[in-house]
């Protein structure tokens, strides 16, 4: 099954004209603390493994979409007009051809986001679920959230893990058309579990994660280890949570990340998204711990930091860190 026979089966029975004038929706950014990183099918972005993320809160996108009576969609991002020559404009406008109606039908999409683009912190995650959100509220689809979540993985995969807040699991799945591979909320919370946003570099990466994905599983020695690796996380991830145990939680996540991104320096050519403030700043959060703080981080693809701590040690991590946001626990 391609995508567009998916979206075609999925809405065959749902509202074909708008139901409101409006749809709007928030979807939070989310934050894998074990990584997803690497697809068996690209065409319906199914990964290699499960993952684990969990929600930031009042970070992420906030979406209005309507139906405009003119010959082409009209994308506002940030209040300013994405120009239709630009790469995200046509990656826009080739997902928005999966859910149009038909060919006459256009839309204009106003979206606001408070967290940087393409600077690994899952803007396009939570971009492509604000979307998604929105235009079940534009027609008002009967549609269950495990459908809802295979869309959003088919935009954008860590997309799928948005839809909520708290900590989520993006199961892998086997079948090969996909419908068993979405995400869905999970039963626990840790109220003192905090995270705080350590914004190195807020521009746009250097090599998209697509295109890191693919040269990693293509070129890299080590990735043959990373779906055990990854199995073995979830499983102490699962353990931390159920016991509520924050440095299980924190060392996980921790050496989760270090793996996933050891991986991309082993790949031909190699791959390497910190820069020498991201290595001075984990140098800094290994010293703070051998001094007896718990203090841990994980880096997506950026090179971004998100520092994991508890409530309790937050001034010691300003004082040492004064630029990070703080985000407490929203699970």
């Amino acid at each position: 099954m391609n995508r567009q026979t998916f979206f075609k089966n999925l809405l065959s029975e749902q509202n074909k004209a708008p139901q409101k004038n409006m749809g709007q929706a928030f979807a939070p950014s989310n934050i894998a603390l074990i990584k997803y990183w690497g697809k068996r099918d690209a065409e319906l972005n199914l990964p290699m493994t499960s993952s684990l993320s969990m929600s930031l809160g009042n970070k992420g996108a906030n979406t209005s979409i309507r139906l405009i009576d003119q010959g082409h969609d009209r994308i506002v991002l940030n209040a300013q007009e994405i120009n239709m020559d630009s790469g995200f404009y046509k990656r826009s406008q080739k997902f928005l051809d999966l859910v149009r109606p038909n060919t006459q039908t256009h839309y204009e999409i106003n979206t606001q986001m408070n967290i940087p683009m393409a600077a690994g912190l899952a803007s396009s995650a939570c971009g492509i679920a604000a979307l998604i959100k929105a235009l079940q509220d534009l027609y008002q689809w009967q549609l269950p959230d495990t459908m809802l979540s295979i869309m959003c993985r088919i935009g954008s995969g860590s997309a799928c893990r948005s839809l909520w807040q708290g900590f989520v699991e993006w199961h892998r799945g086997e079948y090969d058309d996909g419908l068993d591979s979405y995400a869905e909320p999970l039963p626990y919370t840790m109220d003192n579990l905090c995270i705080g946003l350590l914004i190195i570099n807020d521009q746009e990466k250097a090599i998209s994660s697509r295109e890191a994905m693919t040269i990693t599983t293509q070129s890299s020695m080590l990735y043959e280890s990373w779906p055990k690796q990854v199995m073995h996380d979830l499983r102490l991830m699962k353990h931390a949570l159920e016991q509520q145990d924050f440095e299980l939680l924190g060392k996980t996540a921790e050496h989760n990340a270090l793996a996933m991104h050891a991986t991309m320096l082993s790949s031909q050519p190699s791959i390497c998204y910190s820069n020498s403030e991201t290595i001075r700043a984990m140098h800094h959060i290994w010293q703070l711990r051998r001094e007896g703080l718990s203090l841990y981080f994980t880096q997506d693809a950026g090179p971004n930091l998100k520092l994991l701590f508890e409530k309790k040690d937050t001034n010691i991590v300003q004082k040492h860190f004064p630029n990070i946001e703080i985000i407490g626990s929203r699970s």
